[in-house]
């Protein structure tokens, strides 16, 4: 008469004990599940940490918010004419613009293909003494060497500009430095509106006049 009630109890023993075991499996499975879910997401926050701030191919640095917005100044518009008649439309270049004339450079430039040109600011002139820059506008073949001197006969995207020496179509060199949106070349000038593409060209305008030596 008791063997029902054995069989109720061991029934109810077994269920009890296999019960943990049930949960367990389920839990595992769900955070299996999550994790497998987690994974994508994971990956991607991992590979935009690891991705450079800027595109190789934008514009980047502090001065490139003084560039218009529209027009043939504007990047856009400087996108579509070759180097030395983009730089005329960008205000921040007229002396540089000047020198260029000058020197009877502008042909040279503008007919140059896949160039890359250290571009100095108006500033950039001016912490030059002006007795200095005077005379140096004023010798066509020293001015010539100078303005070659910012001149690499290659594109140089930021990933060259990171480490490493350029020959100048003035046969001298330039040593470049840095990452992200902070490069210098020959360790003194700053590099404060980077990858700015022309027809012909790929513009860095500098904070420092870039001297041969």
């Amino acid at each position: 008469m008791n063997t029902p009630r054995l069989r109720r109890a061991a029934v109810a023993i077994a269920t009890a004990a296999l019960l943990p075991l049930v949960l367990t499996a389920c839990s595992d499975s769900g955070s299996t599940k999550d994790s497998a879910a987690e994974t994508p997401r994971d990956n991607a926050q991992k590979q935009e940490s690891k991705a450079p701030a800027t595109a190789p191919d934008q514009p980047f640095g502090t001065a490139c918010a003084t560039v218009p917005k529209e027009g043939s100044g504007s990047f856009d518009g400087m996108a579509k004419d070759p180097v030395a008649t983009a730089a005329s439309n960008n205000p921040a270049l007229s002396t540089l613009v000047t020198a260029v004339k000058k020197a009877g450079l502008v042909d040279t430039l503008n007919n140059a293909e896949n160039i890359t040109v250290f571009a100095p600011t108006n500033d950039a002139f001016a912490k030059i003494p002006k007795a200095d820059l005077d005379k140096v506008l004023a010798d066509k073949a020293m001015l010539t060497k100078v303005l070659t001197h910012h001149v690499v006969g290659e594109p140089l995207t930021p990933a060259k500009l990171a480490q490493g020496t350029h020959t100048t179509l003035q046969k001298g060199t330039l040593t470049t430095a840095g990452s992200g949106e902070s490069y210098t070349v020959d360790g003194t000038a700053k590099v404060v509106c980077g990858n700015v593409t022309t027809a012909n060209a790929t513009v860095h305008i500098v904070d420092t006049v870039l001297m041969p030596k």
